[in-house]
């Protein structure tokens, strides 16, 4: 979770394009961030993959009104709202788009190619039918921010329960990564989006920090683990991260969507 999804960047730099708080080629841009090329297909209306900046303007002049995203897992199809055959697409990604008012989702597929430390990485988002229905278990953002400070507190107690601080190398460099991010001044979110959003999305990605770096990497002799050395002390680890984990999930979907959420208070 110390990353920004794909699905995150596309409706927070998408959803500035349609409230025409950015030009169309910035938010290209942004979306696509150290990715080679973004394409976009089965847009109504083309016949075939298309770039970013087109795909927007096509989404507009459809009568797309916002994005919202989905981060679904099993169990847990948060922000989708159907159908079947696009939420099991979403729930294979991890992520989605939904576009409001003309009822279509998009789901990234990501191609990586070239040795390491020069990855080409193409993405090719999917374009389909979805259901116009409210997303699934999706909190308000008031509601998210609570949560999150009752789901730090834990997180941060769950590290000093499991020696986290001294779990090795993985660890450390995890925090560090988390640290320099967050020291980096990086723009979180888009124009017009509310200073609450970006203030729980920051708090998010926190959580989601100290979530991997309590999870560790699954080696074998669980020294990578803090203090859960056999299989059912990692297995009791995980079964502790997940609600911690899960609302840090339907935080970041809040923090993404209320840009929608905005417009739809305001609207008459």
């Amino acid at each position: 979770m110390l990353d920004e999804p794909r699905s995150g960047r596309l409706a927070a730099w998408g959803n500035a394009l349609l409230a025409g708080l950015v030009p169309p080629d910035d938010a290209a841009e942004r979306i696509a961030e150290g990715d080679a090329v973004h394409r976009v297909t089965g847009l109504p209306g083309e016949s075939g993959p298309v770039g970013l900046t087109l795909a927007l303007g096509r989404l507009r002049a459809l009568g797309a009104t916002g994005l919202r995203v989905a981060l679904p897992v099993p169990g847990h199809p948060l922000g989708l709202s159907g159908p079947l055959e696009f939420n099991a697409r979403a729930l294979a990604a991890g992520e989605a788009v939904i576009a409001c008012g003309v009822a279509l989702g998009l789901v990234p597929e990501v191609h990586e190619a070239g040795p390491e430390g020069d990855v080409h990485v193409e993405v090719v988002w999917h374009c389909t039918a979805v259901r116009d229905a409210p997303p699934a278990d999706v909190p308000s953002l008031g509601e998210a921010e609570r949560e999150l400070a009752e789901a730090l507190r834990e997180a941060t107690e769950l590290l000093a329960k499991l020696d986290v601080a001294g779990s090795g190398p993985v660890a450390a460099a995890a925090l560090e990564a988390y640290r320099a991010r967050a020291e980096a001044g990086r723009q979180l979110l888009a124009p017009g989006y509310p200073p609450r959003a970006v203030r729980v999305l920051e708090l998010a990605q926190k959580v989601g920090a100290l979530i991997d770096i309590a999870r560790g990497p699954a080696g074998g002799d669980g020294r990578e683990h803090g203090a859960a050395v056999s299989s059912s002390q990692i297995a009791a680890r995980m079964d502790a991260l997940r609600p911690v984990e899960r609302t840090a999930r339907r935080a970041q979907v809040a923090a993404y969507d209320a840009f929608v959420e905005e417009r739809e208070r305001r609207a008459p």
